[in-house]
């Protein structure tokens, strides 16, 4: 069994990845730490675990667990390891934004793997540090990493996508407010946000030269959860064939399906399955990508990873389907 320790427990990444992992078959759940909980049971908090998980949360962390997850607000990642050391063996993923990048990945005399398994996935099978990506990441760079590889990424790409209010976090704010959010839809970060350093840099290590624009417009959306990716941009290559380097890019990959049919985000929703669908309209190569941004976006994409840093088969406590109504 692989004891696990959870950092930053009340947020909608870890209620996930405890969701997930209470039925995985090598998991056991040593503590999840919350400062602003410590002593309350944990189903006080997500309560979807009624009845299923019986822990309370603590303020202090085990230092021998075998794998801790990192479920804190972006930036914050870094000073908690400073403070809280644990054992030499101890592997971490973090679920923030603090080490994704070139720059960033260097901490106590090792270095954190950028967690894509689509494209790390024999370096992440030996790292001991994981650095999980972005949830608009995510999707973008499933969408684009086939092109890359081909080198035929090489006009300006043009990205609009939805997320749902549980990207927004768990504490409310003004945009995530019940009443403002209904029946509304609005853009932010245009062109800027910051999951636009770990596309470019994926897609830089993929296709050597690359240094076209990714204009990215991020929405937020009137659901709670999925991510609905639309990528439009020229191609000098045949439709079919684009067809055929997305599924011989992704044939051996358990969670990502590539498709020529239209798609909707509830394929995805409550999956670790990224969906992606081709078009080609006139000069311009369609892609549509969908995934749930708590699963394949957050804390099931960080479950692989656990999977495939222990040795496990990828698939391991993620084998699940979405409702599609």
């Amino acid at each position: 069994m692989i004891n696990i320790g959870i950092i930053g427990g009340s947020g909608y990444t870890a209620g996930e990845l405890l969701r997930l992992l209470v039925n995985h078959p090598q998991a056991h759940i040593d503590f999840v730490y919350s400062t602003t909980n410590a002593g309350s049971p944990v189903a006080s908090v997500h309560e979807d675990l009624y009845g299923t998980l019986s822990l309370n949360f603590i303020d202090t962390v085990n230092p021998n667990v075998d794998v801790v997850f990192l479920c804190l607000g972006h930036g914050k990642s870094l000073s908690f390891l400073q403070a809280n050391v644990f054992n030499e063996t101890t592997r971490i993923i973090d679920l923030g934004n603090d080490f994704r990048l070139a720059k960033d990945v260097a901490f106590n005399g090792k270095t954190f793997v950028y967690g894509l398994p689509e494209l790390n996935r024999e370096a992440i099978k030996t790292a001991q540090y994981t650095a999980n990506p972005g949830c608009f990441a995510t999707a973008i760079q499933l969408a684009l990493l086939p092109l890359a590889k081909n080198s035929l990424l090489a006009d300006t790409v043009h990205i609009n996508a939805t997320t749902g209010s549980t990207g927004a976090g768990v504490m409310p704010s003004a945009t995530s407010h019940h009443p403002w959010r209904t029946n509304n839809m609005s853009h932010y970060k245009a062109f800027g946000h910051q999951h636009l350093g770990e596309i470019t840099q994926s897609l830089q290590l993929t296709q050597q030269g690359f240094n076209e624009e990714l204009l990215f417009i991020p929405n937020r959306g009137d659901f709670t959860r999925g991510i609905f990716a639309t990528l439009y941009t020229t191609v000098a290559a045949d439709f079919d064939d684009v067809v055929e380097l997305y599924r011989a890019y992704y044939k051996d990959e358990p969670f990502v399906k590539v498709t020529t049919d239209s798609i909707s985000l509830k394929l995805a929703v409550q999956t670790n399955n990224c969906f992606i669908s081709l078009e080609q309209h006139g000069r311009y190569l369609l892609i549509t990508s969908v995934i749930d941004n708590l699963v394949k976006g957050a804390s099931g994409q960080a479950i692989e990873n656990m999977n495939l840093m222990f040795g496990l088969d990828e698939t391991t406590g993620l084998k699940l389907k979405g409702t599609g109504f």
